[in-house]
């Protein structure tokens, strides 16, 4: 009797499975939570129920709406630039798509410093805390007091301590799980520093939201005149972790200080994710309005992605930049697991003759992400994607491309559909050859650090190396 109803509860599970699960889901999405269904109904159906929805809970969002018409209002009028004709021609229409989905207007007048050393970033970041008038806006996926982090640290402390506003976010379970977390918090709690955690997770929040939506967003803004952005966590290169040094793993950065009228796009990221965690909607300042006539500036558009958004900003600005390029396509990204789309478009342009550079880590730190990841590069070496590893033990973790000799991409996005989906982004698309010229010589750098991947190489791997890369895609897609 037992055995029946047992069976009877499968099966019904299964067929209420194939009815719900394809709704509003990407096809190997769905595929995915099918194929774990109906493997373990039971357990599977409660990952579903868990894990299964990217949305927000229904006051998150509307409080997000409330932040995206924060951004479209508040820069409305503020496009300082007008179209030229030594724009790419797809270029204007990739401008519009980002605006339409939630990012900055595109803005002229800006200058963009790239930093592609940690000592050096951090001096830079300091340095700018140090002189600070007004205010200091910190936001970072992790944040940890560390003896890597505690001249920034300190600088902080100084400004809050000589009248400069000065505010910190940072994730909550990224955060929080840090071997120097509690020493983070406790350094937080003496100073005074208003600081909040972001999507913070606890028990009865899983009731309503997914716990492993996170903030992924890296920023720094001083008094609205400088900006830096990019994937370095506020955390030694080691991330604290007695695996990492074990492993002597260190993570390589790049970020990107700017200089210019982008900086309030910057800094209204800032603004809207405090607003999310503290209801406090901060004053946004007056932005001066810079000449745009000079032709050494960079054009500079602020792209928001995340769980608030519908559209999958990040993603369908590197496809559509993707389908662009006629030349050259350099692409790095330490987290490689594109969706279809993404997948099509870069093999389509390896196909149409565009030379497309894939950099991925030799190492990984992430088990599953590595493997899943590993499972794309016969498709991709066999449409004639070069793809080059970085050499262990450095875990590149840069998030940056290039296209073509005129526009580049910078952010905290990975492309990967944690990336596109899960997490809460920020990329800074920039148009200038000077810099596309810039980031073009540290991808040369990369590439001195690399070994090139051959096809014959590939598909000499042993056999379970294979199966264990197909498994790790296939939980991937369970999203």
């Amino acid at each position: 009797m037992f055995a029946g109803i047992v069976t009877f509860v499968n099966v019904l599970i299964r067929i209420g499975a194939v009815i719900t699960v394809p709704r509003k889901r990407r096809p190997t999405t769905a595929l995915a939570w099918l194929l774990a269904i109906f493997a373990f109904p039971i357990p599977g159906t409660m990952a579903l129920n868990l894990f299964g929805s990217t949305l927000l809970p229904k006051g998150r969002r509307e409080k997000q709406q409330q932040i995206n018409d924060f951004i479209l209002d508040t820069t409305s009028g503020l496009d300082l630039v007008t179209k030229e004709e030594s724009w790419p021609r797809w270029f204007g229409s990739i401008v519009d798509l980002n605006r339409k989905l939630g990012a900055m207007p595109l803005v002229g007048g800006n200058d963009a410093e790239l930093m592609d050393d940690f000592a050096v970033t951090m001096r830079a970041m300091t340095a700018a805390v140090k002189k600070a008038t007004r205010y200091v806006h910190v936001e970072f996926y992790l944040f940890a007091y560390d003896k890597a982090t505690i001249e920034f640290c300190h600088a902080l402390e100084d400004a809050h301590r000589r009248g400069v506003t000065v505010r910190v976010l940072f994730d909550d379970w990224t955060t929080r799980r840090n071997p120097a977390s509690k020493k983070t918090i406790a350094w937080l709690e003496k100073t005074g520093i208003p600081y909040r955690a972001m999507l913070p997770v606890r028990p009865r929040t899983i009731l309503y939201r997914r716990p492993d939506l996170r903030n992924h967003r890296k920023v720094v803004v001083v008094d609205g005149t400088i900006g830096f952005m990019g994937s370095q966590n506020m955390v030694d290169p080691d991330y604290n972790k007695a695996v990492n040094k074990r492993r002597h793993l260190r993570w390589k950065d790049l970020m990107i200080r700017l200089e210019g009228p982008v900086v309030a796009g910057v800094n209204a990221i800032f603004i809207t994710d405090w607003y999310a965690e503290t209801d406090e909607l901060l004053a946004r300042e007056a932005d001066p309005i810079h000449d745009v006539q000079d032709p050494d500036t960079l054009d500079c558009q602020i792209v928001p992605s995340g769980p608030g958004f519908e559209g999958e900003n990040n993603l369908r600005l590197f496809n559509a930049l993707v389908y662009g390029a006629t030349e050259k396509l350099i692409i790095v990204s330490p987290y490689f697991v594109p969706d279809d789309s993404m997948l099509y478009a870069i093999t389509t342009a390896a196909q149409r003759g565009v030379e497309v550079q894939l950099f991925a880590c030799e190492v990984g730190d992430q088990f599953m992400v590595y493997h899943a990841q590993r499972s794309y590069y016969e498709t991709l070496l066999r449409a004639g994607v070069r793809i080059f590893l970085y050499g262990k033990p450095i875990v590149l973790h840069a998030k940056h491309f290039t296209v073509d000799g005129d526009v580049a991409v910078v952010g905290s996005s990975n492309m990967d559909m944690r990336s596109f989906s899960l997490d809460f982004e920020v990329s800074v698309m920039i148009r200038g050859r000077r810099f596309v010229n810039r980031l073009r010589a540290i991808e040369d750098d990369y590439r001195s650090k690399s070994r090139e991947l051959s096809l014959a190489e590939w598909l000499d791997r042993p056999l379970l190396a294979r199966i264990l890369d197909n498994v790790c895609r296939l939980t991937a897609a369970v999203q």
